[in-house]
């Protein structure tokens, strides 16, 4: 009998209940990747995120990422939600895990006990073509958008798709099964609100996630792609709202450092908060 320490933490709130939840089984080194991938499809969270222990002396642990579908090289919300449960535990302010796309340092602010917010230096996120742009645009009903639909990939393969309000982006309806034949992508749908905030839905049904709460890989490359554009100047922070559609609303914060058309650092950052923990029977 196989029986596995987990917590399961609320991440980019400090509420529970809020944010996007998600599953880190802190001693996952005996696993293998098909308990793993199984014990993901089990919880049917957006992403469930497992703890080995480091293999460089550099980093404090490697961690391995599964969506209910598919293993993922990078993904936000796993990784910062993995480094506020080891920091919690060791009391460190700063965590460096190993991912499959890279090493992924994230600082770690106190306030007393406790870790009040996270910022990891996420993988550079890498322009890619996007060969479906018209299919894609039928599939959410849309016309026109605000900015060309590009895609990017830190890990995972985010396309951007600006409009031009709020309104437009809560009323989105798109058919899961159409989009999840475009391919196993993330598709962010975004408006800005102010100076400084957005408000984002993102979709992946051909990843297993029909609408993700939160999700910290697409904020890093939302923050590159406003920057390419003209939207966000190098330097400044934009604040994203997500997942009030689902009842789940999160707050992430994003930057770009560097030029648009060179960027040499992508953070963004949040809360998280613990929501519950014990041991998982996976044999």
């Amino acid at each position: 009998m196989s029986w596995q320490p987990y917590v399961v933490l609320d991440v980019f709130t400090d509420t529970p209940l809020r944010g996007n939840p998600v599953a880190v089984f802190t001693q996952a080194g005996e696993l293998t990747r098909e308990q793993m991938q199984a014990t993901a499809r089990e919880l049917n969270l957006s992403e469930s995120v497992f703890v080995l222990p480091a293999d460089t002396p550099d980093t404090d642990a490697c961690v391995r990422i599964f969506t209910p579908l598919t293993e993922l090289p990078f993904a936000g919300h796993p990784v910062l939600g993995a480094a506020f449960a080891l920091g919690q535990e060791s009391g460190a302010t700063s965590v460096r895990l190993q991912t499959a796309a890279g090493v992924v340092p994230v600082a770690l602010e106190r306030e007393d006990e406790r870790i009040a917010f996270g910022e990891m230096d996420q993988p550079l996120p890498v322009l890619e073509a996007f060969d479906q742009v018209p299919q894609l645009l039928e599939v959410l009903d849309i016309d026109a958008t605000e900015l060309p639909v590009e895609a990017y990939r830190n890990g995972p393969v985010h396309v951007f798709v600006a409009l031009g309000q709020t309104a437009a982006v809560a009323n989105l309806r798109p058919n899961p099964t159409a989009l999840a034949a475009l391919g196993r992508i993330g598709v962010s749908c975004f408006a800005q609100t102010e100076s400084g905030r957005v408000k984002t839905r993102m979709f992946a049904p051909g990843l297993g996630v029909a609408e993700d709460p939160a999700t910290g890989s697409a904020a890093g490359a939302l923050a590159l792609h406003l920057a390419r554009h003209g939207q966000l100047a190098p330097g400044l922070q934009v604040e994203i709202h997500q997942g009030e559609e689902i009842g789940r609303p999160s707050t992430l914060y994003a930057r770009v450092q560097g030029t648009p058309a060179n960027p040499n650092r992508v953070l963004v950052g949040g809360s998280a908060i613990l929501v519950a923990h014990g041991e998982y029977r996976l044999a």
